[in-house]
């Protein structure tokens, strides 16, 4: 306790300057414009958004000090580490602090369990246990790391805490490289927020002087505080963003369990799934995954349950995604023939295509549908709606119906379940009955999401026109077709 009229030690984080801070102001110095929504076509998976950059801190000092609803220490198994946050943590807390940890009976690698905070200004301390690091078990080091950041969040959430301090979990001790961990930790809070933003007002990043460089540098990948800033971080995003969650995803690392270890394989096909199954453990860790080859000889067959079909989907899925991370798709997102705009009148993203900006006999179409996979991925997380625009198109631009089968097949589920229109802006009587023959013979489930628009003016009445960015030859060719109306409509810059 501080004497009667001395200045506290402590530090409100109301009073610390949030991350948007300092680059608002940095803008208004230089009189930089903000780049405009139009000229923005490809946007990152983690797109600017200041409701998210005010609940941001950046802050160089002493996690123990902060006065907040929470502050984090990264201990090890038996809470009795001894590093400098911990250290810290310890001597402005008093000795009650340890007494009550000896309650918990340690923590296991990658939980958070609650204390109170005793003589801190944080009502309460959650403590966590970061991984140890070794290059040979990476996969396993991110997943636990990721696990202590997102189960911190969890613990805030469900507590109803209004502010979180972090430390930075992964301490020198545990060989962790800053620059990777980083990474983690940033992406893990940025997609918690965005899902359950209304339960924090406040995350603090409290660093050190060697640790608020790398978070300077990787901060604007994950929270860009504005368009231009978004886009400047889109080429320097790591191939490997996590899950919608933001969750390591390695699909590469599947166990797979032999159906009847030590008994060959030979007759037993033909008595069928069930004999088969019921030499598998009931436990769900042997439920994983079975014998691959055999579940393929099954699909063919008709006889894999749909739960298997569902796991085999998602698994090819994922390969693909993680190709489209690592392939260069330049020369695809040159073409400006997909891109991001704005929303529709009931708040859901809005993706467009340009039909005539697809060269279809020029191009790798395999190249394409990993592009499309690339941008999507994290769009189709929530609902959305596509936008075609069939204008002015000809031969070298017609999809194949064998690649417009093959691109439903391959995508998640979740691309199906949250698109919730598509819009054939400009159709032909031709490709009206082309759409018509393939989503009723070939994918039944897109027939009744689609509506053909032979008219702007049809389609802002689904979309406003300030939010969705049209190729100047679009509008050009609706004012001939559809009269001079749109005509002052003012264009977007070339797509």
């Amino acid at each position: 306790m501080d004497p009667l009229g001395a200045p506290s030690q402590f530090v409100d984080v109301d009073s610390l300057p949030g991350w948007s801070d300092a680059y608002e102001a940095k803008q208004l110095d230089c009189h930089q414009s903000p780049v405009e929504k139009a000229q923005v076509d490809v946007r990152s998976p983690f797109p600017y958004r200041k409701d998210i950059n005010e609940k941001i801190i950046l802050w160089k000092g002493d996690v123990a000090l902060l006065n907040c609803t929470a502050i984090v220490n990264t201990s090890n198994e038996t809470l009795t580490d001894k590093n400098p946050v911990s250290e810290s943590i310890f001597m402005h807390a008093g000795p009650d602090l340890k007494d009550e940890l000896q309650k918990l009976k340690g923590c296991r690698t990658g939980e958070a369990k609650l204390t109170k905070g005793f003589n801190l200004a944080a009502r309460f301390i959650i403590h966590t246990v970061g991984p140890k690091y070794k290059s040979r078990y990476r996969t396993a080091a991110e997943s636990s790391l990721y696990s202590c950041y997102r189960n911190v969040l969890q613990l805030a959430r469900e507590q109803a805490m209004c502010s979180v301090g972090f430390c930075v979990i992964n301490t020198l001790k545990r060989c962790y490289p800053l620059e990777d961990a980083t990474h983690i930790a940033l992406r893990t809070v940025r997609r918690f927020l965005e899902i359950h933003g209304e339960t924090l007002e406040k995350v603090v990043f409290a660093v050190s002087e060697l640790e608020e460089v790398t978070y300077q540098k990787l901060l604007p990948l994950y929270f860009p505080r504005s368009l231009e800033e978004e886009i400047q971080s889109l080429p320097y995003l790591p191939a490997d963003i996590g899950n919608a969650e933001g969750e390591p995803v390695v699909p590469e690392r599947q166990i797979r369990i032999t159906e009847k270890p030590g008994v060959p394989d030979d007759a037993s096909d033909e008595e069928g799934l069930e004999a088969d199954l019921s030499f598998i453990g009931s436990h769900a860790f042997a439920r994983m995954e079975g014998d691959v080859d055999k579940q393929r000889r099954l699909i063919l067959q008709g006889q894999l349950s749909e739960a298997a079909l569902q796991k085999q989907h998602q698994r090819n899925y994922n390969r693909w995604l993680c190709q489209a991370r690592a392939e260069d798709l330049s020369d695809i997102a040159s073409l400006k023939a997909l891109y991001q705009t704005g929303v529709d009148n009931c708040g859901r993203t809005v993706m467009v295509v340009v039909g005539r900006n697809i060269p279809v006999t020029l191009i790798d179409m395999e190249k394409a549908l990993l592009y499309f996979i690339h941008v999507m991925d994290h769009i189709a997380v929530k609902e959305y709606v596509l936008v075609y625009f069939h204008t002015l198109t000809n031969y070298y631009n017609q999809l194949d119906s064998n690649f417009l089968k093959k691109l439903y097949d391959v995508v998640d589920a979740k691309y199906k379940r949250n698109l919730k229109a598509l819009y054939f802006v400009h159709p032909t009587f031709r490709s009206k009955v082309s759409a018509w023959f393939f989503t009723t013979f070939t994918v039944s489930g897109l027939k009744d999401k689609i509506h053909y628009v032979e008219s702007l003016q049809q389609l802002f009445t689904a979309i406003p026109p300030e939010q969705i960015d049209l190729p100047p030859f679009v509008l050009e060719y609706d004012a001939r077709e559809n009269g001079p109306y749109y005509s002052s409509y003012p264009p977007s810059p070339d797509l």
